[in-house]
């Protein structure tokens, strides 16, 4: 077969998208403004939540939900071990300690049975990650966390995942979802806080905003226009742009199909690929919906035929883009140094880390793509 260049993720746009912006264009309204209202409200009614609030990132809209439960110097966040770096930093943004949390090399999701072990008088707060679009199991974790103690969902990958029946976004209290290029709908950079508590939503609203009581939007459309709100919070500049919200709306619209059409590919990788040896498949959840943000395969080094790294350097030579699942936090120099840890402190964590091998899977990709990659899979023996 001729050598193909497949794409580890490619957003899928095009002319909807194009001729979203031009309202925003030519009505002068690009930041903050009512194309990010009409995203938000289409986006809670979909994840079946009461209020969505847009950001500039999924790494920002975590900042806020901590911002506004008032979490800060002294608390500990539980936080998986195994995650983008994002997920830890906002804990320490807000002067707070992130506690790491193993994972479970089965699922790449936070496991329950050592989240017992982690919490202290001081914990605060826990996140829990979504990876890759796998939701994490809510019961087995309500059934070990401390009655009362918020669960804020890193929803990253999850835009349009279920557990259960219930959509992310409102499995715990408040939850982040990101709009970067490589998750399955994209404003470019962007992110969305959703939550059922009103006074929450309420604080993270005036704290997206400087600390403002009021939207530039709603100053804007009421009588006086030409004062200034008022800030009693210490907030930050968190706002989505209009522009981004366009966009949005349109992705939004194409979400369910985008999720159905990876749930096909996903199945095809796991019946064409289901007799390498050396291949784990990601779990096809039986309680809910995966949203295959990305398609992530094990690689058990017992039974492959060279190391992972070096298979990905043999499908790169083929044209085909592959990544680490993504990394091991407690591993990367900046907190294992902080905090004194270890690789083999967190050890599901640290096998995640090393065999863990993301393989294309997006919206843009044909039937002959997906051939070319099982194909070079098949061939590495």
């Amino acid at each position: 077969m001729e050598k193909r260049s497949i794409a580890i993720s490619l957003p899928s746009t095009g002319e909807e998208e194009w001729n979203a912006v031009r309202e925003p264009f030519m009505t002068g309204w690009l930041t903050q403004g009512p194309k990010v209202a009409a995203f938000e409200k289409a986006f809670a009614e979909r994840h079946q939540v009461k209020h969505a609030l847009a950001t500039t990132s999924c790494t920002t809209g975590l900042h806020l939900i901590l911002a506004a439960m008032g979490i800060g110097p002294g608390d500990e966040v539980l936080v998986p071990a195994f995650t983008w770096v994002a997920t830890a930093n906002v804990v320490l943004y807000c002067g707070a300690t992130p506690v790491f949390v193993d994972v479970d090399p089965i699922t790449n999701n936070i496991d329950p049975r050592d989240v017992a072990r982690r919490i202290t008088s001081k914990t605060k707060a826990s996140i829990i990650v979504h990876l890759f679009g796998l939701c994490a199991d809510m019961d087995a974790l309500r059934a070990v966390l401390p009655a009362g103690l918020p669960i804020i969902e890193d929803a990253a990958c999850g835009a349009g995942a279920s557990y259960k029946g219930i959509p992310v976004g409102g499995l715990g209290d408040a939850a982040a979802f990101s709009f970067h290029p490589r998750k399955s709908i994209t404003t470019g950079e962007g992110g969305m806080v959703t939550t059922q508590d009103a006074e929450l939503a309420a604080t993270m609203d005036k704290l997206r905003n400087h600390g403002a009581e009021i939207s530039e939007e709603q100053r804007h459309k009421g009588p006086r226009p030409y004062l200034l709100p008022e800030f009693n919070l210490l907030g930050f500049n968190y706002r989505m742009t209009d522009l981004q919200g366009a966009v949005g709306l349109v992705q939004l619209g194409k979400l369910d199909r985008f999720i159905a059409e990876r749930q096909q590919w996903a199945e095809y990788y796991r019946d064409r690929l289901a007799d390498v040896a050396w291949l784990r498949m990601p779990i096809f959840p039986e309680n809910g919906n995966h949203a295959w943000q990305a398609f992530v395969v094990y690689v058990d080094l017992d039974k492959a035929p060279m190391p992972r790294n070096d298979i990905m350097e043999r499908l790169q030579a083929q044209g085909i883009a592959t990544r680490p699942g993504t990394h091991a936090v407690h591993m990367l120099g900046y907190y294992s140094e902080r905090f004194n840890i270890k690789p083999e402190d967190y050890p599901g964590a640290l096998n995640c880390n090393d065999n863990t091998m993301a393989i294309p899977l997006h919206n843009r990709m044909s039937a002959e793509d997906y051939e070319y990659v099982v194909d070079a899979l098949r061939s590495i023996a």
